[in-house]
């Protein structure tokens, strides 16, 4: 199960633009990803300035192609999801891979990093799946990290409060440097896994394991005690620093807004091994791909929380528009007035970075914003479907939250309809059709 087999299925349905233009590292391959993004397209880019590697972005760029991944429908992906949390399969560990068959001393000048927009620090890795596991062995923890590259063999790693920075303090109080794989190039359920907020102590590999029934191998590193997949592109073997520390930043996030400098640990990387012609995986940062891939494994959380509270959940989207992040269309099944609400509540419960979330009935598509504009202005009244929370938890990625507290205010719209009134008020009006007028719309449509 390797990044390099998904790319050879979506070769043969087409999917694969090909740019054999020779391109830039530092703002020409971005500029073109940022240009296809949301256009259903993986991008392979042939010629890289200066490097022999090819550039492959865009991967899990659309819901179709992370549900092709994880060979499930769109309507079971939450579930999918959810029993591969709750569920996590223990996996091989193998001799060999295809990940070994160059092993040699790092060299990151070698490596097609993007340098992706005006006032980024420097190139920035932003697919690296980072292993890590306590000095006892007993925890073991893969997560997904900007990496930027400081010289031939040092990278500064973006720590938040979760649960690498978790381990990197346990080594930091036994006075010890953590020892990290950082993988690039892995099949997607790899890296949706490692975005998946699941509890201190489950191993995301064991997750991705689960989704792919199975199929995930994996290799020990070299040079340090770590674990990668064995059908990975690249991996970079390295040590966090407990003592180093270096300013980071400013680099874009998912908001597509600049995050702040801030010290953050250096990685020494002190050994590299990968395919002889690897792939080196690129994500747009602030991009569909990066929206999603934080944004899915949210929404089946919201899922799952608002199923308890209503009959049914039909769908959430955590829209682009609101960074796949800060705003939630919810749709579900209604069957008694202050469904709505509670809707609302147990989303904001689900996901605490959630900033506005908006509830609609069953007839309104959540990813036709238009639809869902229309049913705020049909069916919601303000006085009486309004909710505001003040002073909460948000997200820091929201400019206007503050800064160093975190709190916001939150809003949900219920733009449900109304059980007390006659539901004829609130259907779209439909002109009848025939197969005859139909053929003509789709031929002068030139369909």
């Amino acid at each position: 199960m390797s990044l390099r087999r998904f790319l050879e299925d979506v070769e043969r349905e087409g999917e694969v633009l090909h740019v054999r233009n020779e391109l830039s590292t530092r703002f020409e391959i971005p500029f073109i990803m940022k240009e296809f993004d949301n256009k259903g397209f993986v991008l392979m880019f042939e010629r890289v300035k200066g490097c022999k590697t090819k550039v492959v972005a865009h991967i899990s760029g659309t819901r179709k192609r992370i549900c092709k991944a994880l060979g499930v429908g769109e309507e079971r992906l939450y579930e999918r999801l959810i029993k591969a949390w709750r569920s996590p399969r223990k996996l091989k560990i193998v001799e060999n891979g295809p990940v070994k068959e160059v092993v040699e001393k790092p060299d990151l000048s070698k490596i097609p990093v993007l340098t992706h927009f005006e006032r980024d620090a420097g190139p920035y890795i932003t697919s690296g799946v980072v292993y890590a596991k306590s000095h006892d062995g007993e925890v073991e923890n893969v997560s997904v990290h900007r990496l930027q590259v400081l010289d031939e063999n040092h990278l500064a790693i973006r720590l938040v409060p979760r649960h690498l920075f978790k381990l990197w303090q346990m080594a930091k109080r036994a006075d010890k440097d953590l020892d990290v794989s950082i993988s690039i190039g892995v099949h997607p359920a790899v890296i949706l896994a490692a975005s998946s907020p699941v509890p201190f102590g489950v191993n995301e590999f064991h997750v991705a394991n689960a989704l792919l029934n199975n199929g995930l191998r994996l290799v020990e590193c070299e040079n340090v005690e770590a674990y990668a997949p064995a059908d990975a592109e690249l991996v970079l073997e390295g040590r966090i620093s407990v003592k180093k520390e270096v300013d980071e930043g400013p680099f874009v996030d998912v908001t597509g807004t600049y995050d702040v400098e801030r010290k953050q640990p250096v990685v020494e990387v002190v050994g590299m091994m990968h395919r002889r012609d690897y792939f080196y995986q690129a994500l747009l940062p602030s991009g569909m791909e990066h929206r999603l891939l934080m944004g899915l494994p949210r929404e089946a959380l919201i899922w799952e929380a608002v199923s308890k509270v209503v009959p049914k959940v039909n769908a959430v989207n955590l829209s682009f528009g609101g960074c796949g992040w800060l705003h939630a269309i919810i749709s579900i099944e209604k069957q008694l007035e202050g469904d709505g609400k509670n809707a609302l509540l147990a989303a904001f419960a689900a996901h605490p970075s959630l900033k506005h979330a908006v509830v609609v009935d069953s007839d309104i598509d959540v990813y036709d914003l238009s639809a869902v504009e229309w049913a705020v202005a049909t069916r919601f009244q303000a006085d009486e479907d309004l909710l505001v929370i003040k002073n909460v938890r948000g997200s820091t990625l929201d400019s206007s939250a503050d800064q160093e507290t975190g709190l916001t205010t939150k809003m949900g719209i219920d733009a449900t309809k109304p059980l007390m009134k006659p539901k004829e008020l609130f259907e779209r009006a439909k002109i009848p059709s025939n197969k005859r007028v139909e053929r003509l719309t789709r031929k002068l449509l030139g369909l």
